[in-house]
């Protein structure tokens, strides 16, 4: 028999009884039921129930034993009678009789617990996360992860794609964030860069003629984390396809994603045929470009119902402000003076002045609106409306006005807080939706000028012509994000493949010819020999898992990661570099200013 099991803590069933076996894992627990002890043992694959009586010659060892000891048993597997039989284990139909007990490793008193799932805190976690990892809940996220991952890779497979792996030193890239710098040894004075993404990579890998590539790519920025972004590094999908349009490439990963969440999603349902919702739609439909399809609030603007009313506050940013509008999110069930009070004290709590309202109630079989605004605007007005946003009697409606760049995000809030405390939303499905046409540029006003609205690698819509002779903040681009549930999970493009749209799209942000050829040497040169036309993206593995699992953070589907300041606790990193190792990268470190 081998040295430590002949069955691993999931395998064994009723069809086993009578067998000598030998098993090896953790004590989940212990219980002492009047002399007879029971272990539970578990390993990877799952737990058996082990019982040691007093008249085993291993009970003196099995009484010693305590959580998270690591042991060796012997014994007899034998069937549980009906009415100690667990349903809910795999293997709750037998127990093994231990005959022989060898205690593998100790644990000392646990920092916290394995067995359960209670809150505990994150630092404690994070520091002992190899005991966290143990933990069912985590220890299946892991795995499910690991299946995901397993899942991309097959069918990329199948839709034609090659894996390849591109650097990890590379050279700064553009992607939005700050890049990790790794300082050479060889070269002093000069850095490598981690990859925010392979962008440039997979573009030359295009240009070298592979057609399809693919990898599970790790991707490294230095910026703040949140919920929905690990601090330093994640993982995506990323892909490139030639000779395509943005059609060719829907049609190649809409079947890859929508199997994936089939796959995992549990039985709920996903989306079959992902609709397609242009970038301005998105704003003024959900208030975000990563709308909750869930959620069945649509906003409309009503401008027209306001302009030259009875309420001064939107009649006048109307007539005032030449990008002045008013948006409408409609509540429905939730037509109460309670409920809108509520909305509007939460609005305040956002920072607001407020959050005006309608709602609406039906008295002797005629339908009216009530609240501040209805007085003031009078019925005609109140009831077109209604009627514009097809709301009933014990419906509401909230507003929001001024200029939509400066309150579309709060009243896309509005209508998450909406959905979320009327109990609008199905949360057990999946729907996801493309999202297009995003603007090519932005204004930054920080800075006072013209910059990149996401990737600057991607095509303009227009091409050259459009960057000659349109006003650059009405220029669109070929980008696309997939979204699910309120989360962005992939983002792509049709590139840029055209050194002197390069240049050009470039200039627009102040970036002079020379500059170009310098930060992006390899891609600008390529494109002179002949780039074919190609676009790709890049979808997140970690929301991928964190939404198919029903996490609220992406620590929950991650194995070793960071806290909220960027640190690893459990292998205390960051951490100073030594004097001689600074010697040798010619470096010194230099302690932040004190105010």
């Amino acid at each position: 028999m081998h040295r430590y099991r002949s069955h691993t803590c999931g395998a064994l069933r009723k069809t086993d009884a009578g067998s000598t076996v030998r098993l090896s894992g953790w004590v989940h627990r212990v219980r002492d039921h009047g002399g007879l002890l029971f272990i539970d043992l578990r390993d990877h694959f799952g737990l058996t129930q082990v019982v040691a009586d007093p008249d085993s010659p291993c009970f003196k060892t099995a009484e010693k034993v305590r959580g998270e000891w690591v042991i060796r048993i012997d014994g007899e597997v034998k069937p549980r009678t009906g009415d100690t039989v667990n349903p809910n284990l795999p293997t709750g139909e037998i127990e093994i009789f231990a005959r022989e007990m060898e205690i593998l490793s100790e644990a000392r008193e646990l920092p916290l617990p394995v067995f359960g799932e209670p809150d505990y805190p994150e630092d404690i976690r994070l520091t002992y996360r190899f005991l966290d990892l143990r933990r069912e809940t985590l220890h299946k996220n892991i795995m499910t992860r690991t299946n995901v991952i397993s899942s991309m890779r097959r069918r990329m497979a199948a839709a034609g794609f090659t894996e390849f792996q591109t650097p990890i030193l590379t050279a700064s890239s553009p992607e939005g964030a700050r890049d990790f710098l790794v300082p050479s040894r060889i070269h002093p004075g000069e850095f490598y860069a981690l990859p925010q993404a392979p962008q440039q990579y997979k573009q030359l890998l295009m240009v070298s003629g592979f057609d399809r590539y693919f990898q599970i790519a790790p991707c490294f920025r230095d910026e703040d984390p949140r919920a929905d972004r690990l601090p330093g590094e994640f993982y995506q999908l990323d892909l490139e396809m030639s000779f395509v349009e943005q059609d060719d490439v829907f049609e190649a990963m809409e079947p890859v994603m929508r199997s994936i969440f089939e796959e995992f999603a549990g039985g709920k349902p996903v989306t079959r045929e992902f609709p397609r919702i242009a970038y301005d739609d998105a704003i003024l439909k959900y208030g975000t470009d990563k709308p909750d399809l869930r959620n069945p609030i649509i906003m409309e603007d009503v401008s027209e119902h306001f302009r030259d009313s009875g309420f001064k506050v939107f009649a006048n940013i109307l007539a005032n402000d030449p990008r002045g509008a008013v948006w409408a999110i409609p509540a429905p069930k939730g037509g109460s003076r309670a409920f809108c009070d509520r909305m509007n004290s939460w609005a305040q709590g956002e920072g607001q002045p407020g959050l005006g309202y309608i709602f609406w109630r039906e008295d002797n079989d005629r339908v009216e609106g009530a609240g501040p605004i209805a007085k003031n605007i009078g019925e005609e007005r109140t009831e077109a409306i209604r009627l514009q946003l097809g709301l009933k009697p014990g419906d509401a409606c909230f507003f929001a006005a001024g200029d939509p760049k400066k309150f579309a995000s709060f009243a896309g809030d509005a209508r998450t807080r909406v959905g979320e405390d009327l109990d609008l939303i199905d949360r057990d499905r999946f729907e996801l939706a493309w999202i297009v046409d995003f603007p090519f540029y932005e204004w930054d006003e920080e800075e006072k000028k013209v910059d990149f609205g996401h990737n600057p690698f991607t095509m303009p819509r227009g091409g050259l012509g459009a960057l000659e002779n349109e006003d650059p903040l009405n220029i669109k681009a070929w980008q696309y994000d997939l979204v699910c549930n309120g989360f962005e999970i992939a983002s792509g493009g049709i590139r840029n493949h055209l050194p002197e749209v390069m240049v050009k799209a470039f200039g627009i942000v102040g970036l002079d010819a020379k500059t170009v050829e310098e930060r992006f040497g390899g891609l600008f040169r390529a494109f002179h020999y002949g780039a074919p036309p190609h676009g790709g993206m890049a979808a997140g593995v970690d929301r991928i898992v964190m939404l198919l699992v029903g996490a609220k953070n992406l620590r929950e589907v991650t194995l070793f990661p960071m806290n909220q300041q960027a640190a690893d606790l459990l292998m205390g990193a960051p951490a100073p570099a030594s004097p001689a190792q600074l010697r040798e990268l010619h470096l010194r470190s230099v302690p932040p200013a004190k105010d």
